[in-house]
């Protein structure tokens, strides 16, 4: 077996080391940003629902001034995000470069596409369900809990694998600026070298990464779903 791997894929077999070391990292950044986003989002997506005109805690001013925020960080292409958090990321994380220094400014580049989502999700809630939540004398905090999130889940479910695919590829992006993972082991071999081989089998981890976070997510919704 390792004679076959040696003659089809030599270069990876090279660098296994360095290639599973990666693929941690990659695993490492996915799982510990993908936490912090979905909590962070979960939140301000929550806030901007309930906040809207017509809405359980309508304030036009954290409505306007939250969706504002989304806009702006969803429309800066992460390469200069990341770069453009250096001095703060610095601060928060004592360095800027490696996985250490890549979870904030994954999580500041995922958190409003997340919010988005959530934004979405939440709003397709029956105004039904709401407004008999609030003849029973449900609080604003438990038309929340019991309508809002718990109605959503599926979708939420839906949301979150969405969300967790996309920032897959920017933990790939961040291998450009020195984030470290599969991103960056595959320019500085795949691509500035042109090692085929390597750029490959790194597409394919990928994909079974992606295939695997879809496989959860399709669970967690038919599971929820009623």
């Amino acid at each position: 077996m390792f004679d076959l791997l040696t003659k089809y894929i030599p270069n990876l077999m090279d660098y296994s080391d360095e290639f599973i070391k990666s693929l941690g990292e990659t695993i490492q950044m996915l799982f510990l940003s993908g936490i912090y986003s979905f909590i962070v989002g979960l939140f301000l997506g929550t806030l901007l629902v309930v906040t809207r005109k017509g809405n359980i805690l309508e304030n036009a001013l954290i409505h306007k001034t939250l969706n504002g925020m989304v806009n702006l960080f969803r429309s800066i292409p992460f390469v200069i995000l990341i770069t453009a958090l250096i001095p703060l990321t610095r601060i928060i994380s004592g360095t800027f470069i490696g996985v250490e220094g890549t979870i904030f400014p994954l999580v500041v580049g995922c958190t409003p596409f997340f919010i988005r989502q959530v934004d979405m999700a939440l709003s397709d809630i029956d105004k039904g369900l709401i407004e008999a939540a609030q003849s029973m004398g449900l609080s604003p905090v438990g038309i929340i809990f019991r309508v809002y999130l718990r109605e959503s889940i599926p979708a939420l479910a839906r949301s979150t694998t969405i969300t967790a695919i996309s920032l897959l590829g920017l933990t790939a992006m961040g291998g450009a600026v020195g984030a470290g993972g599969l991103g960056a082991f595959v320019i500085r071999y795949g691509h500035n070298r042109f090692y085929q081989d390597i750029t490959y089998v790194s597409v394919v981890v990928i994909l079974i990464i992606v295939t695997i976070i879809q496989f959860i997510g399709n669970i967690i919704i038919k599971k929820t779903s009623h």
